[in-house]
């Protein structure tokens, strides 16, 4: 079955990826459409999270970000296919890296963490790989679908960047740790963890909940240098991103100092332009649950 899917559906993906930027985006339009007004995908998660974090706003305001919100997660994911066709000069153009020259900087000495969150694309930063000298990696999500999951890595394979699971992350960084490789890791880094492995309580956007710590973890122990990536929507279709220094040397931080710093960026980020979060997503789901 998942062979079948991959066939029916990949030829589909194919076409859409050669598709001219006004076809592309007019195909964009026609999906927003199907999944916001036919569908109504995840619209009471994205109206419940909007109506937490944003307590102040009028109706009308929320349900702007809600409509904004919708209309960039559809171009967002179809970049992704877009991604399939795309030339190394198309993106550079697509994906413009205001600040390279801090990262490089900073890799001629150690291995540098970089966070960032569901925000604006965040499936291109793995094109970050060609900017640096350091091998790349990469922390994702495996897809179920074996086939997918294959085409997903070969999508990505094309910037050199070497994906690993959220399994294979600590040993991964430790190894290359000992053997001196000098890496460049980057991680997703807000998302909600299970409540019985939460470490540490937060408040994100004004909510508390379970904060993810293992970036710290492995930057205080390593003495890993950390680095925020923003990245932020231009137009349709173009983004630029900037690097963003947390710590040069990880193991002369402060407990929690360099999450709550990543957090400090992720809602600064945010509320500058809160349609391009990724709202569907269950975030605070485990607000309330802090143990005693």
């Amino acid at each position: 079955m998942q062979l079948l899917a991959f066939i029916l559906i990949y030829p589909l993906l194919w076409v859409i990826s050669i598709l001219p930027h006004h076809i592309f985006y007019g195909f964009s339009n026609a999906v927003y459409f199907l999944v916001y007004r036919i569908i109504g995908y995840r619209k009471d998660v994205v109206r419940n999270n909007l109506e937490l974090v944003f307590p102040n706003k009028r109706k009308e305001e929320l349900t702007a970000i809600e409509k904004g919100f919708y209309r960039h997660m559809c171009d967002m994911f179809l970049e992704m296919v877009k991604g399939m066709n795309l030339s190394k000069e198309a993106f550079r153009k697509k994906y413009n890296v205001l600040n390279a020259e801090v990262l490089r900087e900073i890799e001629k000495e150690k291995s540098v963490l970089i966070l960032c969150s569901h925000y604006a694309n965040w499936e291109w930063n793995v094109s970050i790989n060609n900017y640096v000298e350091s091998k790349g990696y990469a922390v994702y999500q495996k897809i179920s679908n074996s086939y997918f999951d294959k085409l997903v890595r070969k999508i990505r394979a094309k910037w050199n960047t070497s994906l690993i699971s959220q399994q294979e992350t600590t040993k991964t960084v430790i190894r290359n740790h000992k053997n001196n490789i000098t890496a460049i890791y980057g991680m997703v880094s807000d998302q909600s963890p299970q409540v019985k492995r939460a470490h540490y309580w937060k408040e994100f956007m004004g909510v508390r909940v379970p904060i993810f710590n293992g970036a710290e973890t492995l930057a205080r122990k390593l003495d890993l240098a950390v680095v925020f990536l923003k990245v932020s929507k231009v137009k349709r279709g173009y983004y630029q991103a900037e690097f963003i220094p947390i710590t040069l040397a990880g193991s002369s931080t402060e407990k929690n100092e360099i999450t709550d710093k990543f957090i400090e960026l992720t809602e600064l980020q945010i509320k500058e332009r809160p349609e391009h979060y990724l709202w569907t997503h269950r975030r605070w789901k485990h607000r309330g649950k802090e143990p005693k």
